[in-house]
């Protein structure tokens, strides 16, 4: 099912449909950072739609059971892939924890939370890759718990060049069920946004540190 352009298509016209993507090249979103984004994407509205979350937690399967056959443990990382870890360790029947974004204050103040990684071969859950900051943060926290990182899957990306140079150099293997570059495709197909503005999206992708709409 992973890699498959049929099944990414899907992917991203049920992120479309469900409205966990929303593209709005004319008056973009401000992210945290900043940063002015023309899309903003928020797949935790998966977990609301059983047909759209079953898909995605059996894509899930197929990719880690494909591309990280030696996982013995699913980590999800907070928030956006913790649901969706625990579904793709039941389904494998695998043990299940999650990193937190950074530690409790009080108790244990523990970053992995769920399960004992030490020495286990892992694949890390993520909704969402970026920036990659937040995978990363996640997978520093997991090898300073002694996992074996075998890698990690995720729902989508921007297929920025930050993140691809930032997961390069951590030496992350990642595989993603579906990518911006499709989303536009699907989206255009679908009339969801038209020729002119497909232009558009693509140019943020390129710079989207400087970008803006009256560029």
């Amino acid at each position: 099912m992973l890699n498959d352009a049929l099944s990414a298509a899907k992917v991203a016209e049920f992120l479309l449909d469900i409205g966990a993507v929303k593209l709005n090249p004319e008056h973009p979103f401000t992210w945290a950072s900043g940063w002015k984004s023309p899309i903003y994407c928020d797949n935790r509205k998966t977990l609301a739609f059983p047909e759209v979350r079953d898909y995605l937690k059996k894509a899930m399967v197929s990719g880690v059971q494909r591309h990280f056959p030696e996982t013995e443990m699913v980590i999800g990382v907070a928030t956006g892939g913790i649901a969706l870890g625990a579904l793709v360790a039941d389904e494998m029947g695998l043990p299940y924890g999650y990193v937190r974004s950074k530690a409790k204050g009080h108790g244990m103040q523990n970053r992995v939370e769920g399960a004992d990684v030490s020495g286990k071969r892992v694949v890390v859950i993520e909704d969402l890759i970026s920036t990659a900051g937040s995978s990363l943060s996640a997978i520093a926290a997991l090898h300073e718990s002694g996992a074996s990182i075998q890698g990690m899957m995720a729902i989508f990306t921007y297929g920025f060049e930050l993140s691809k140079e930032r997961l390069t150099e951590a030496e992350v293997p990642y595989r993603t069920l579906s990518d911006y570059s499709t989303l536009l495709d699907v989206g255009l197909l679908k009339g969801s946004i038209d020729t002119d503005q497909k232009e558009l999206l693509e140019s943020w992708r390129e710079q989207p540190e400087t970008w803006d709409v009256a560029v």
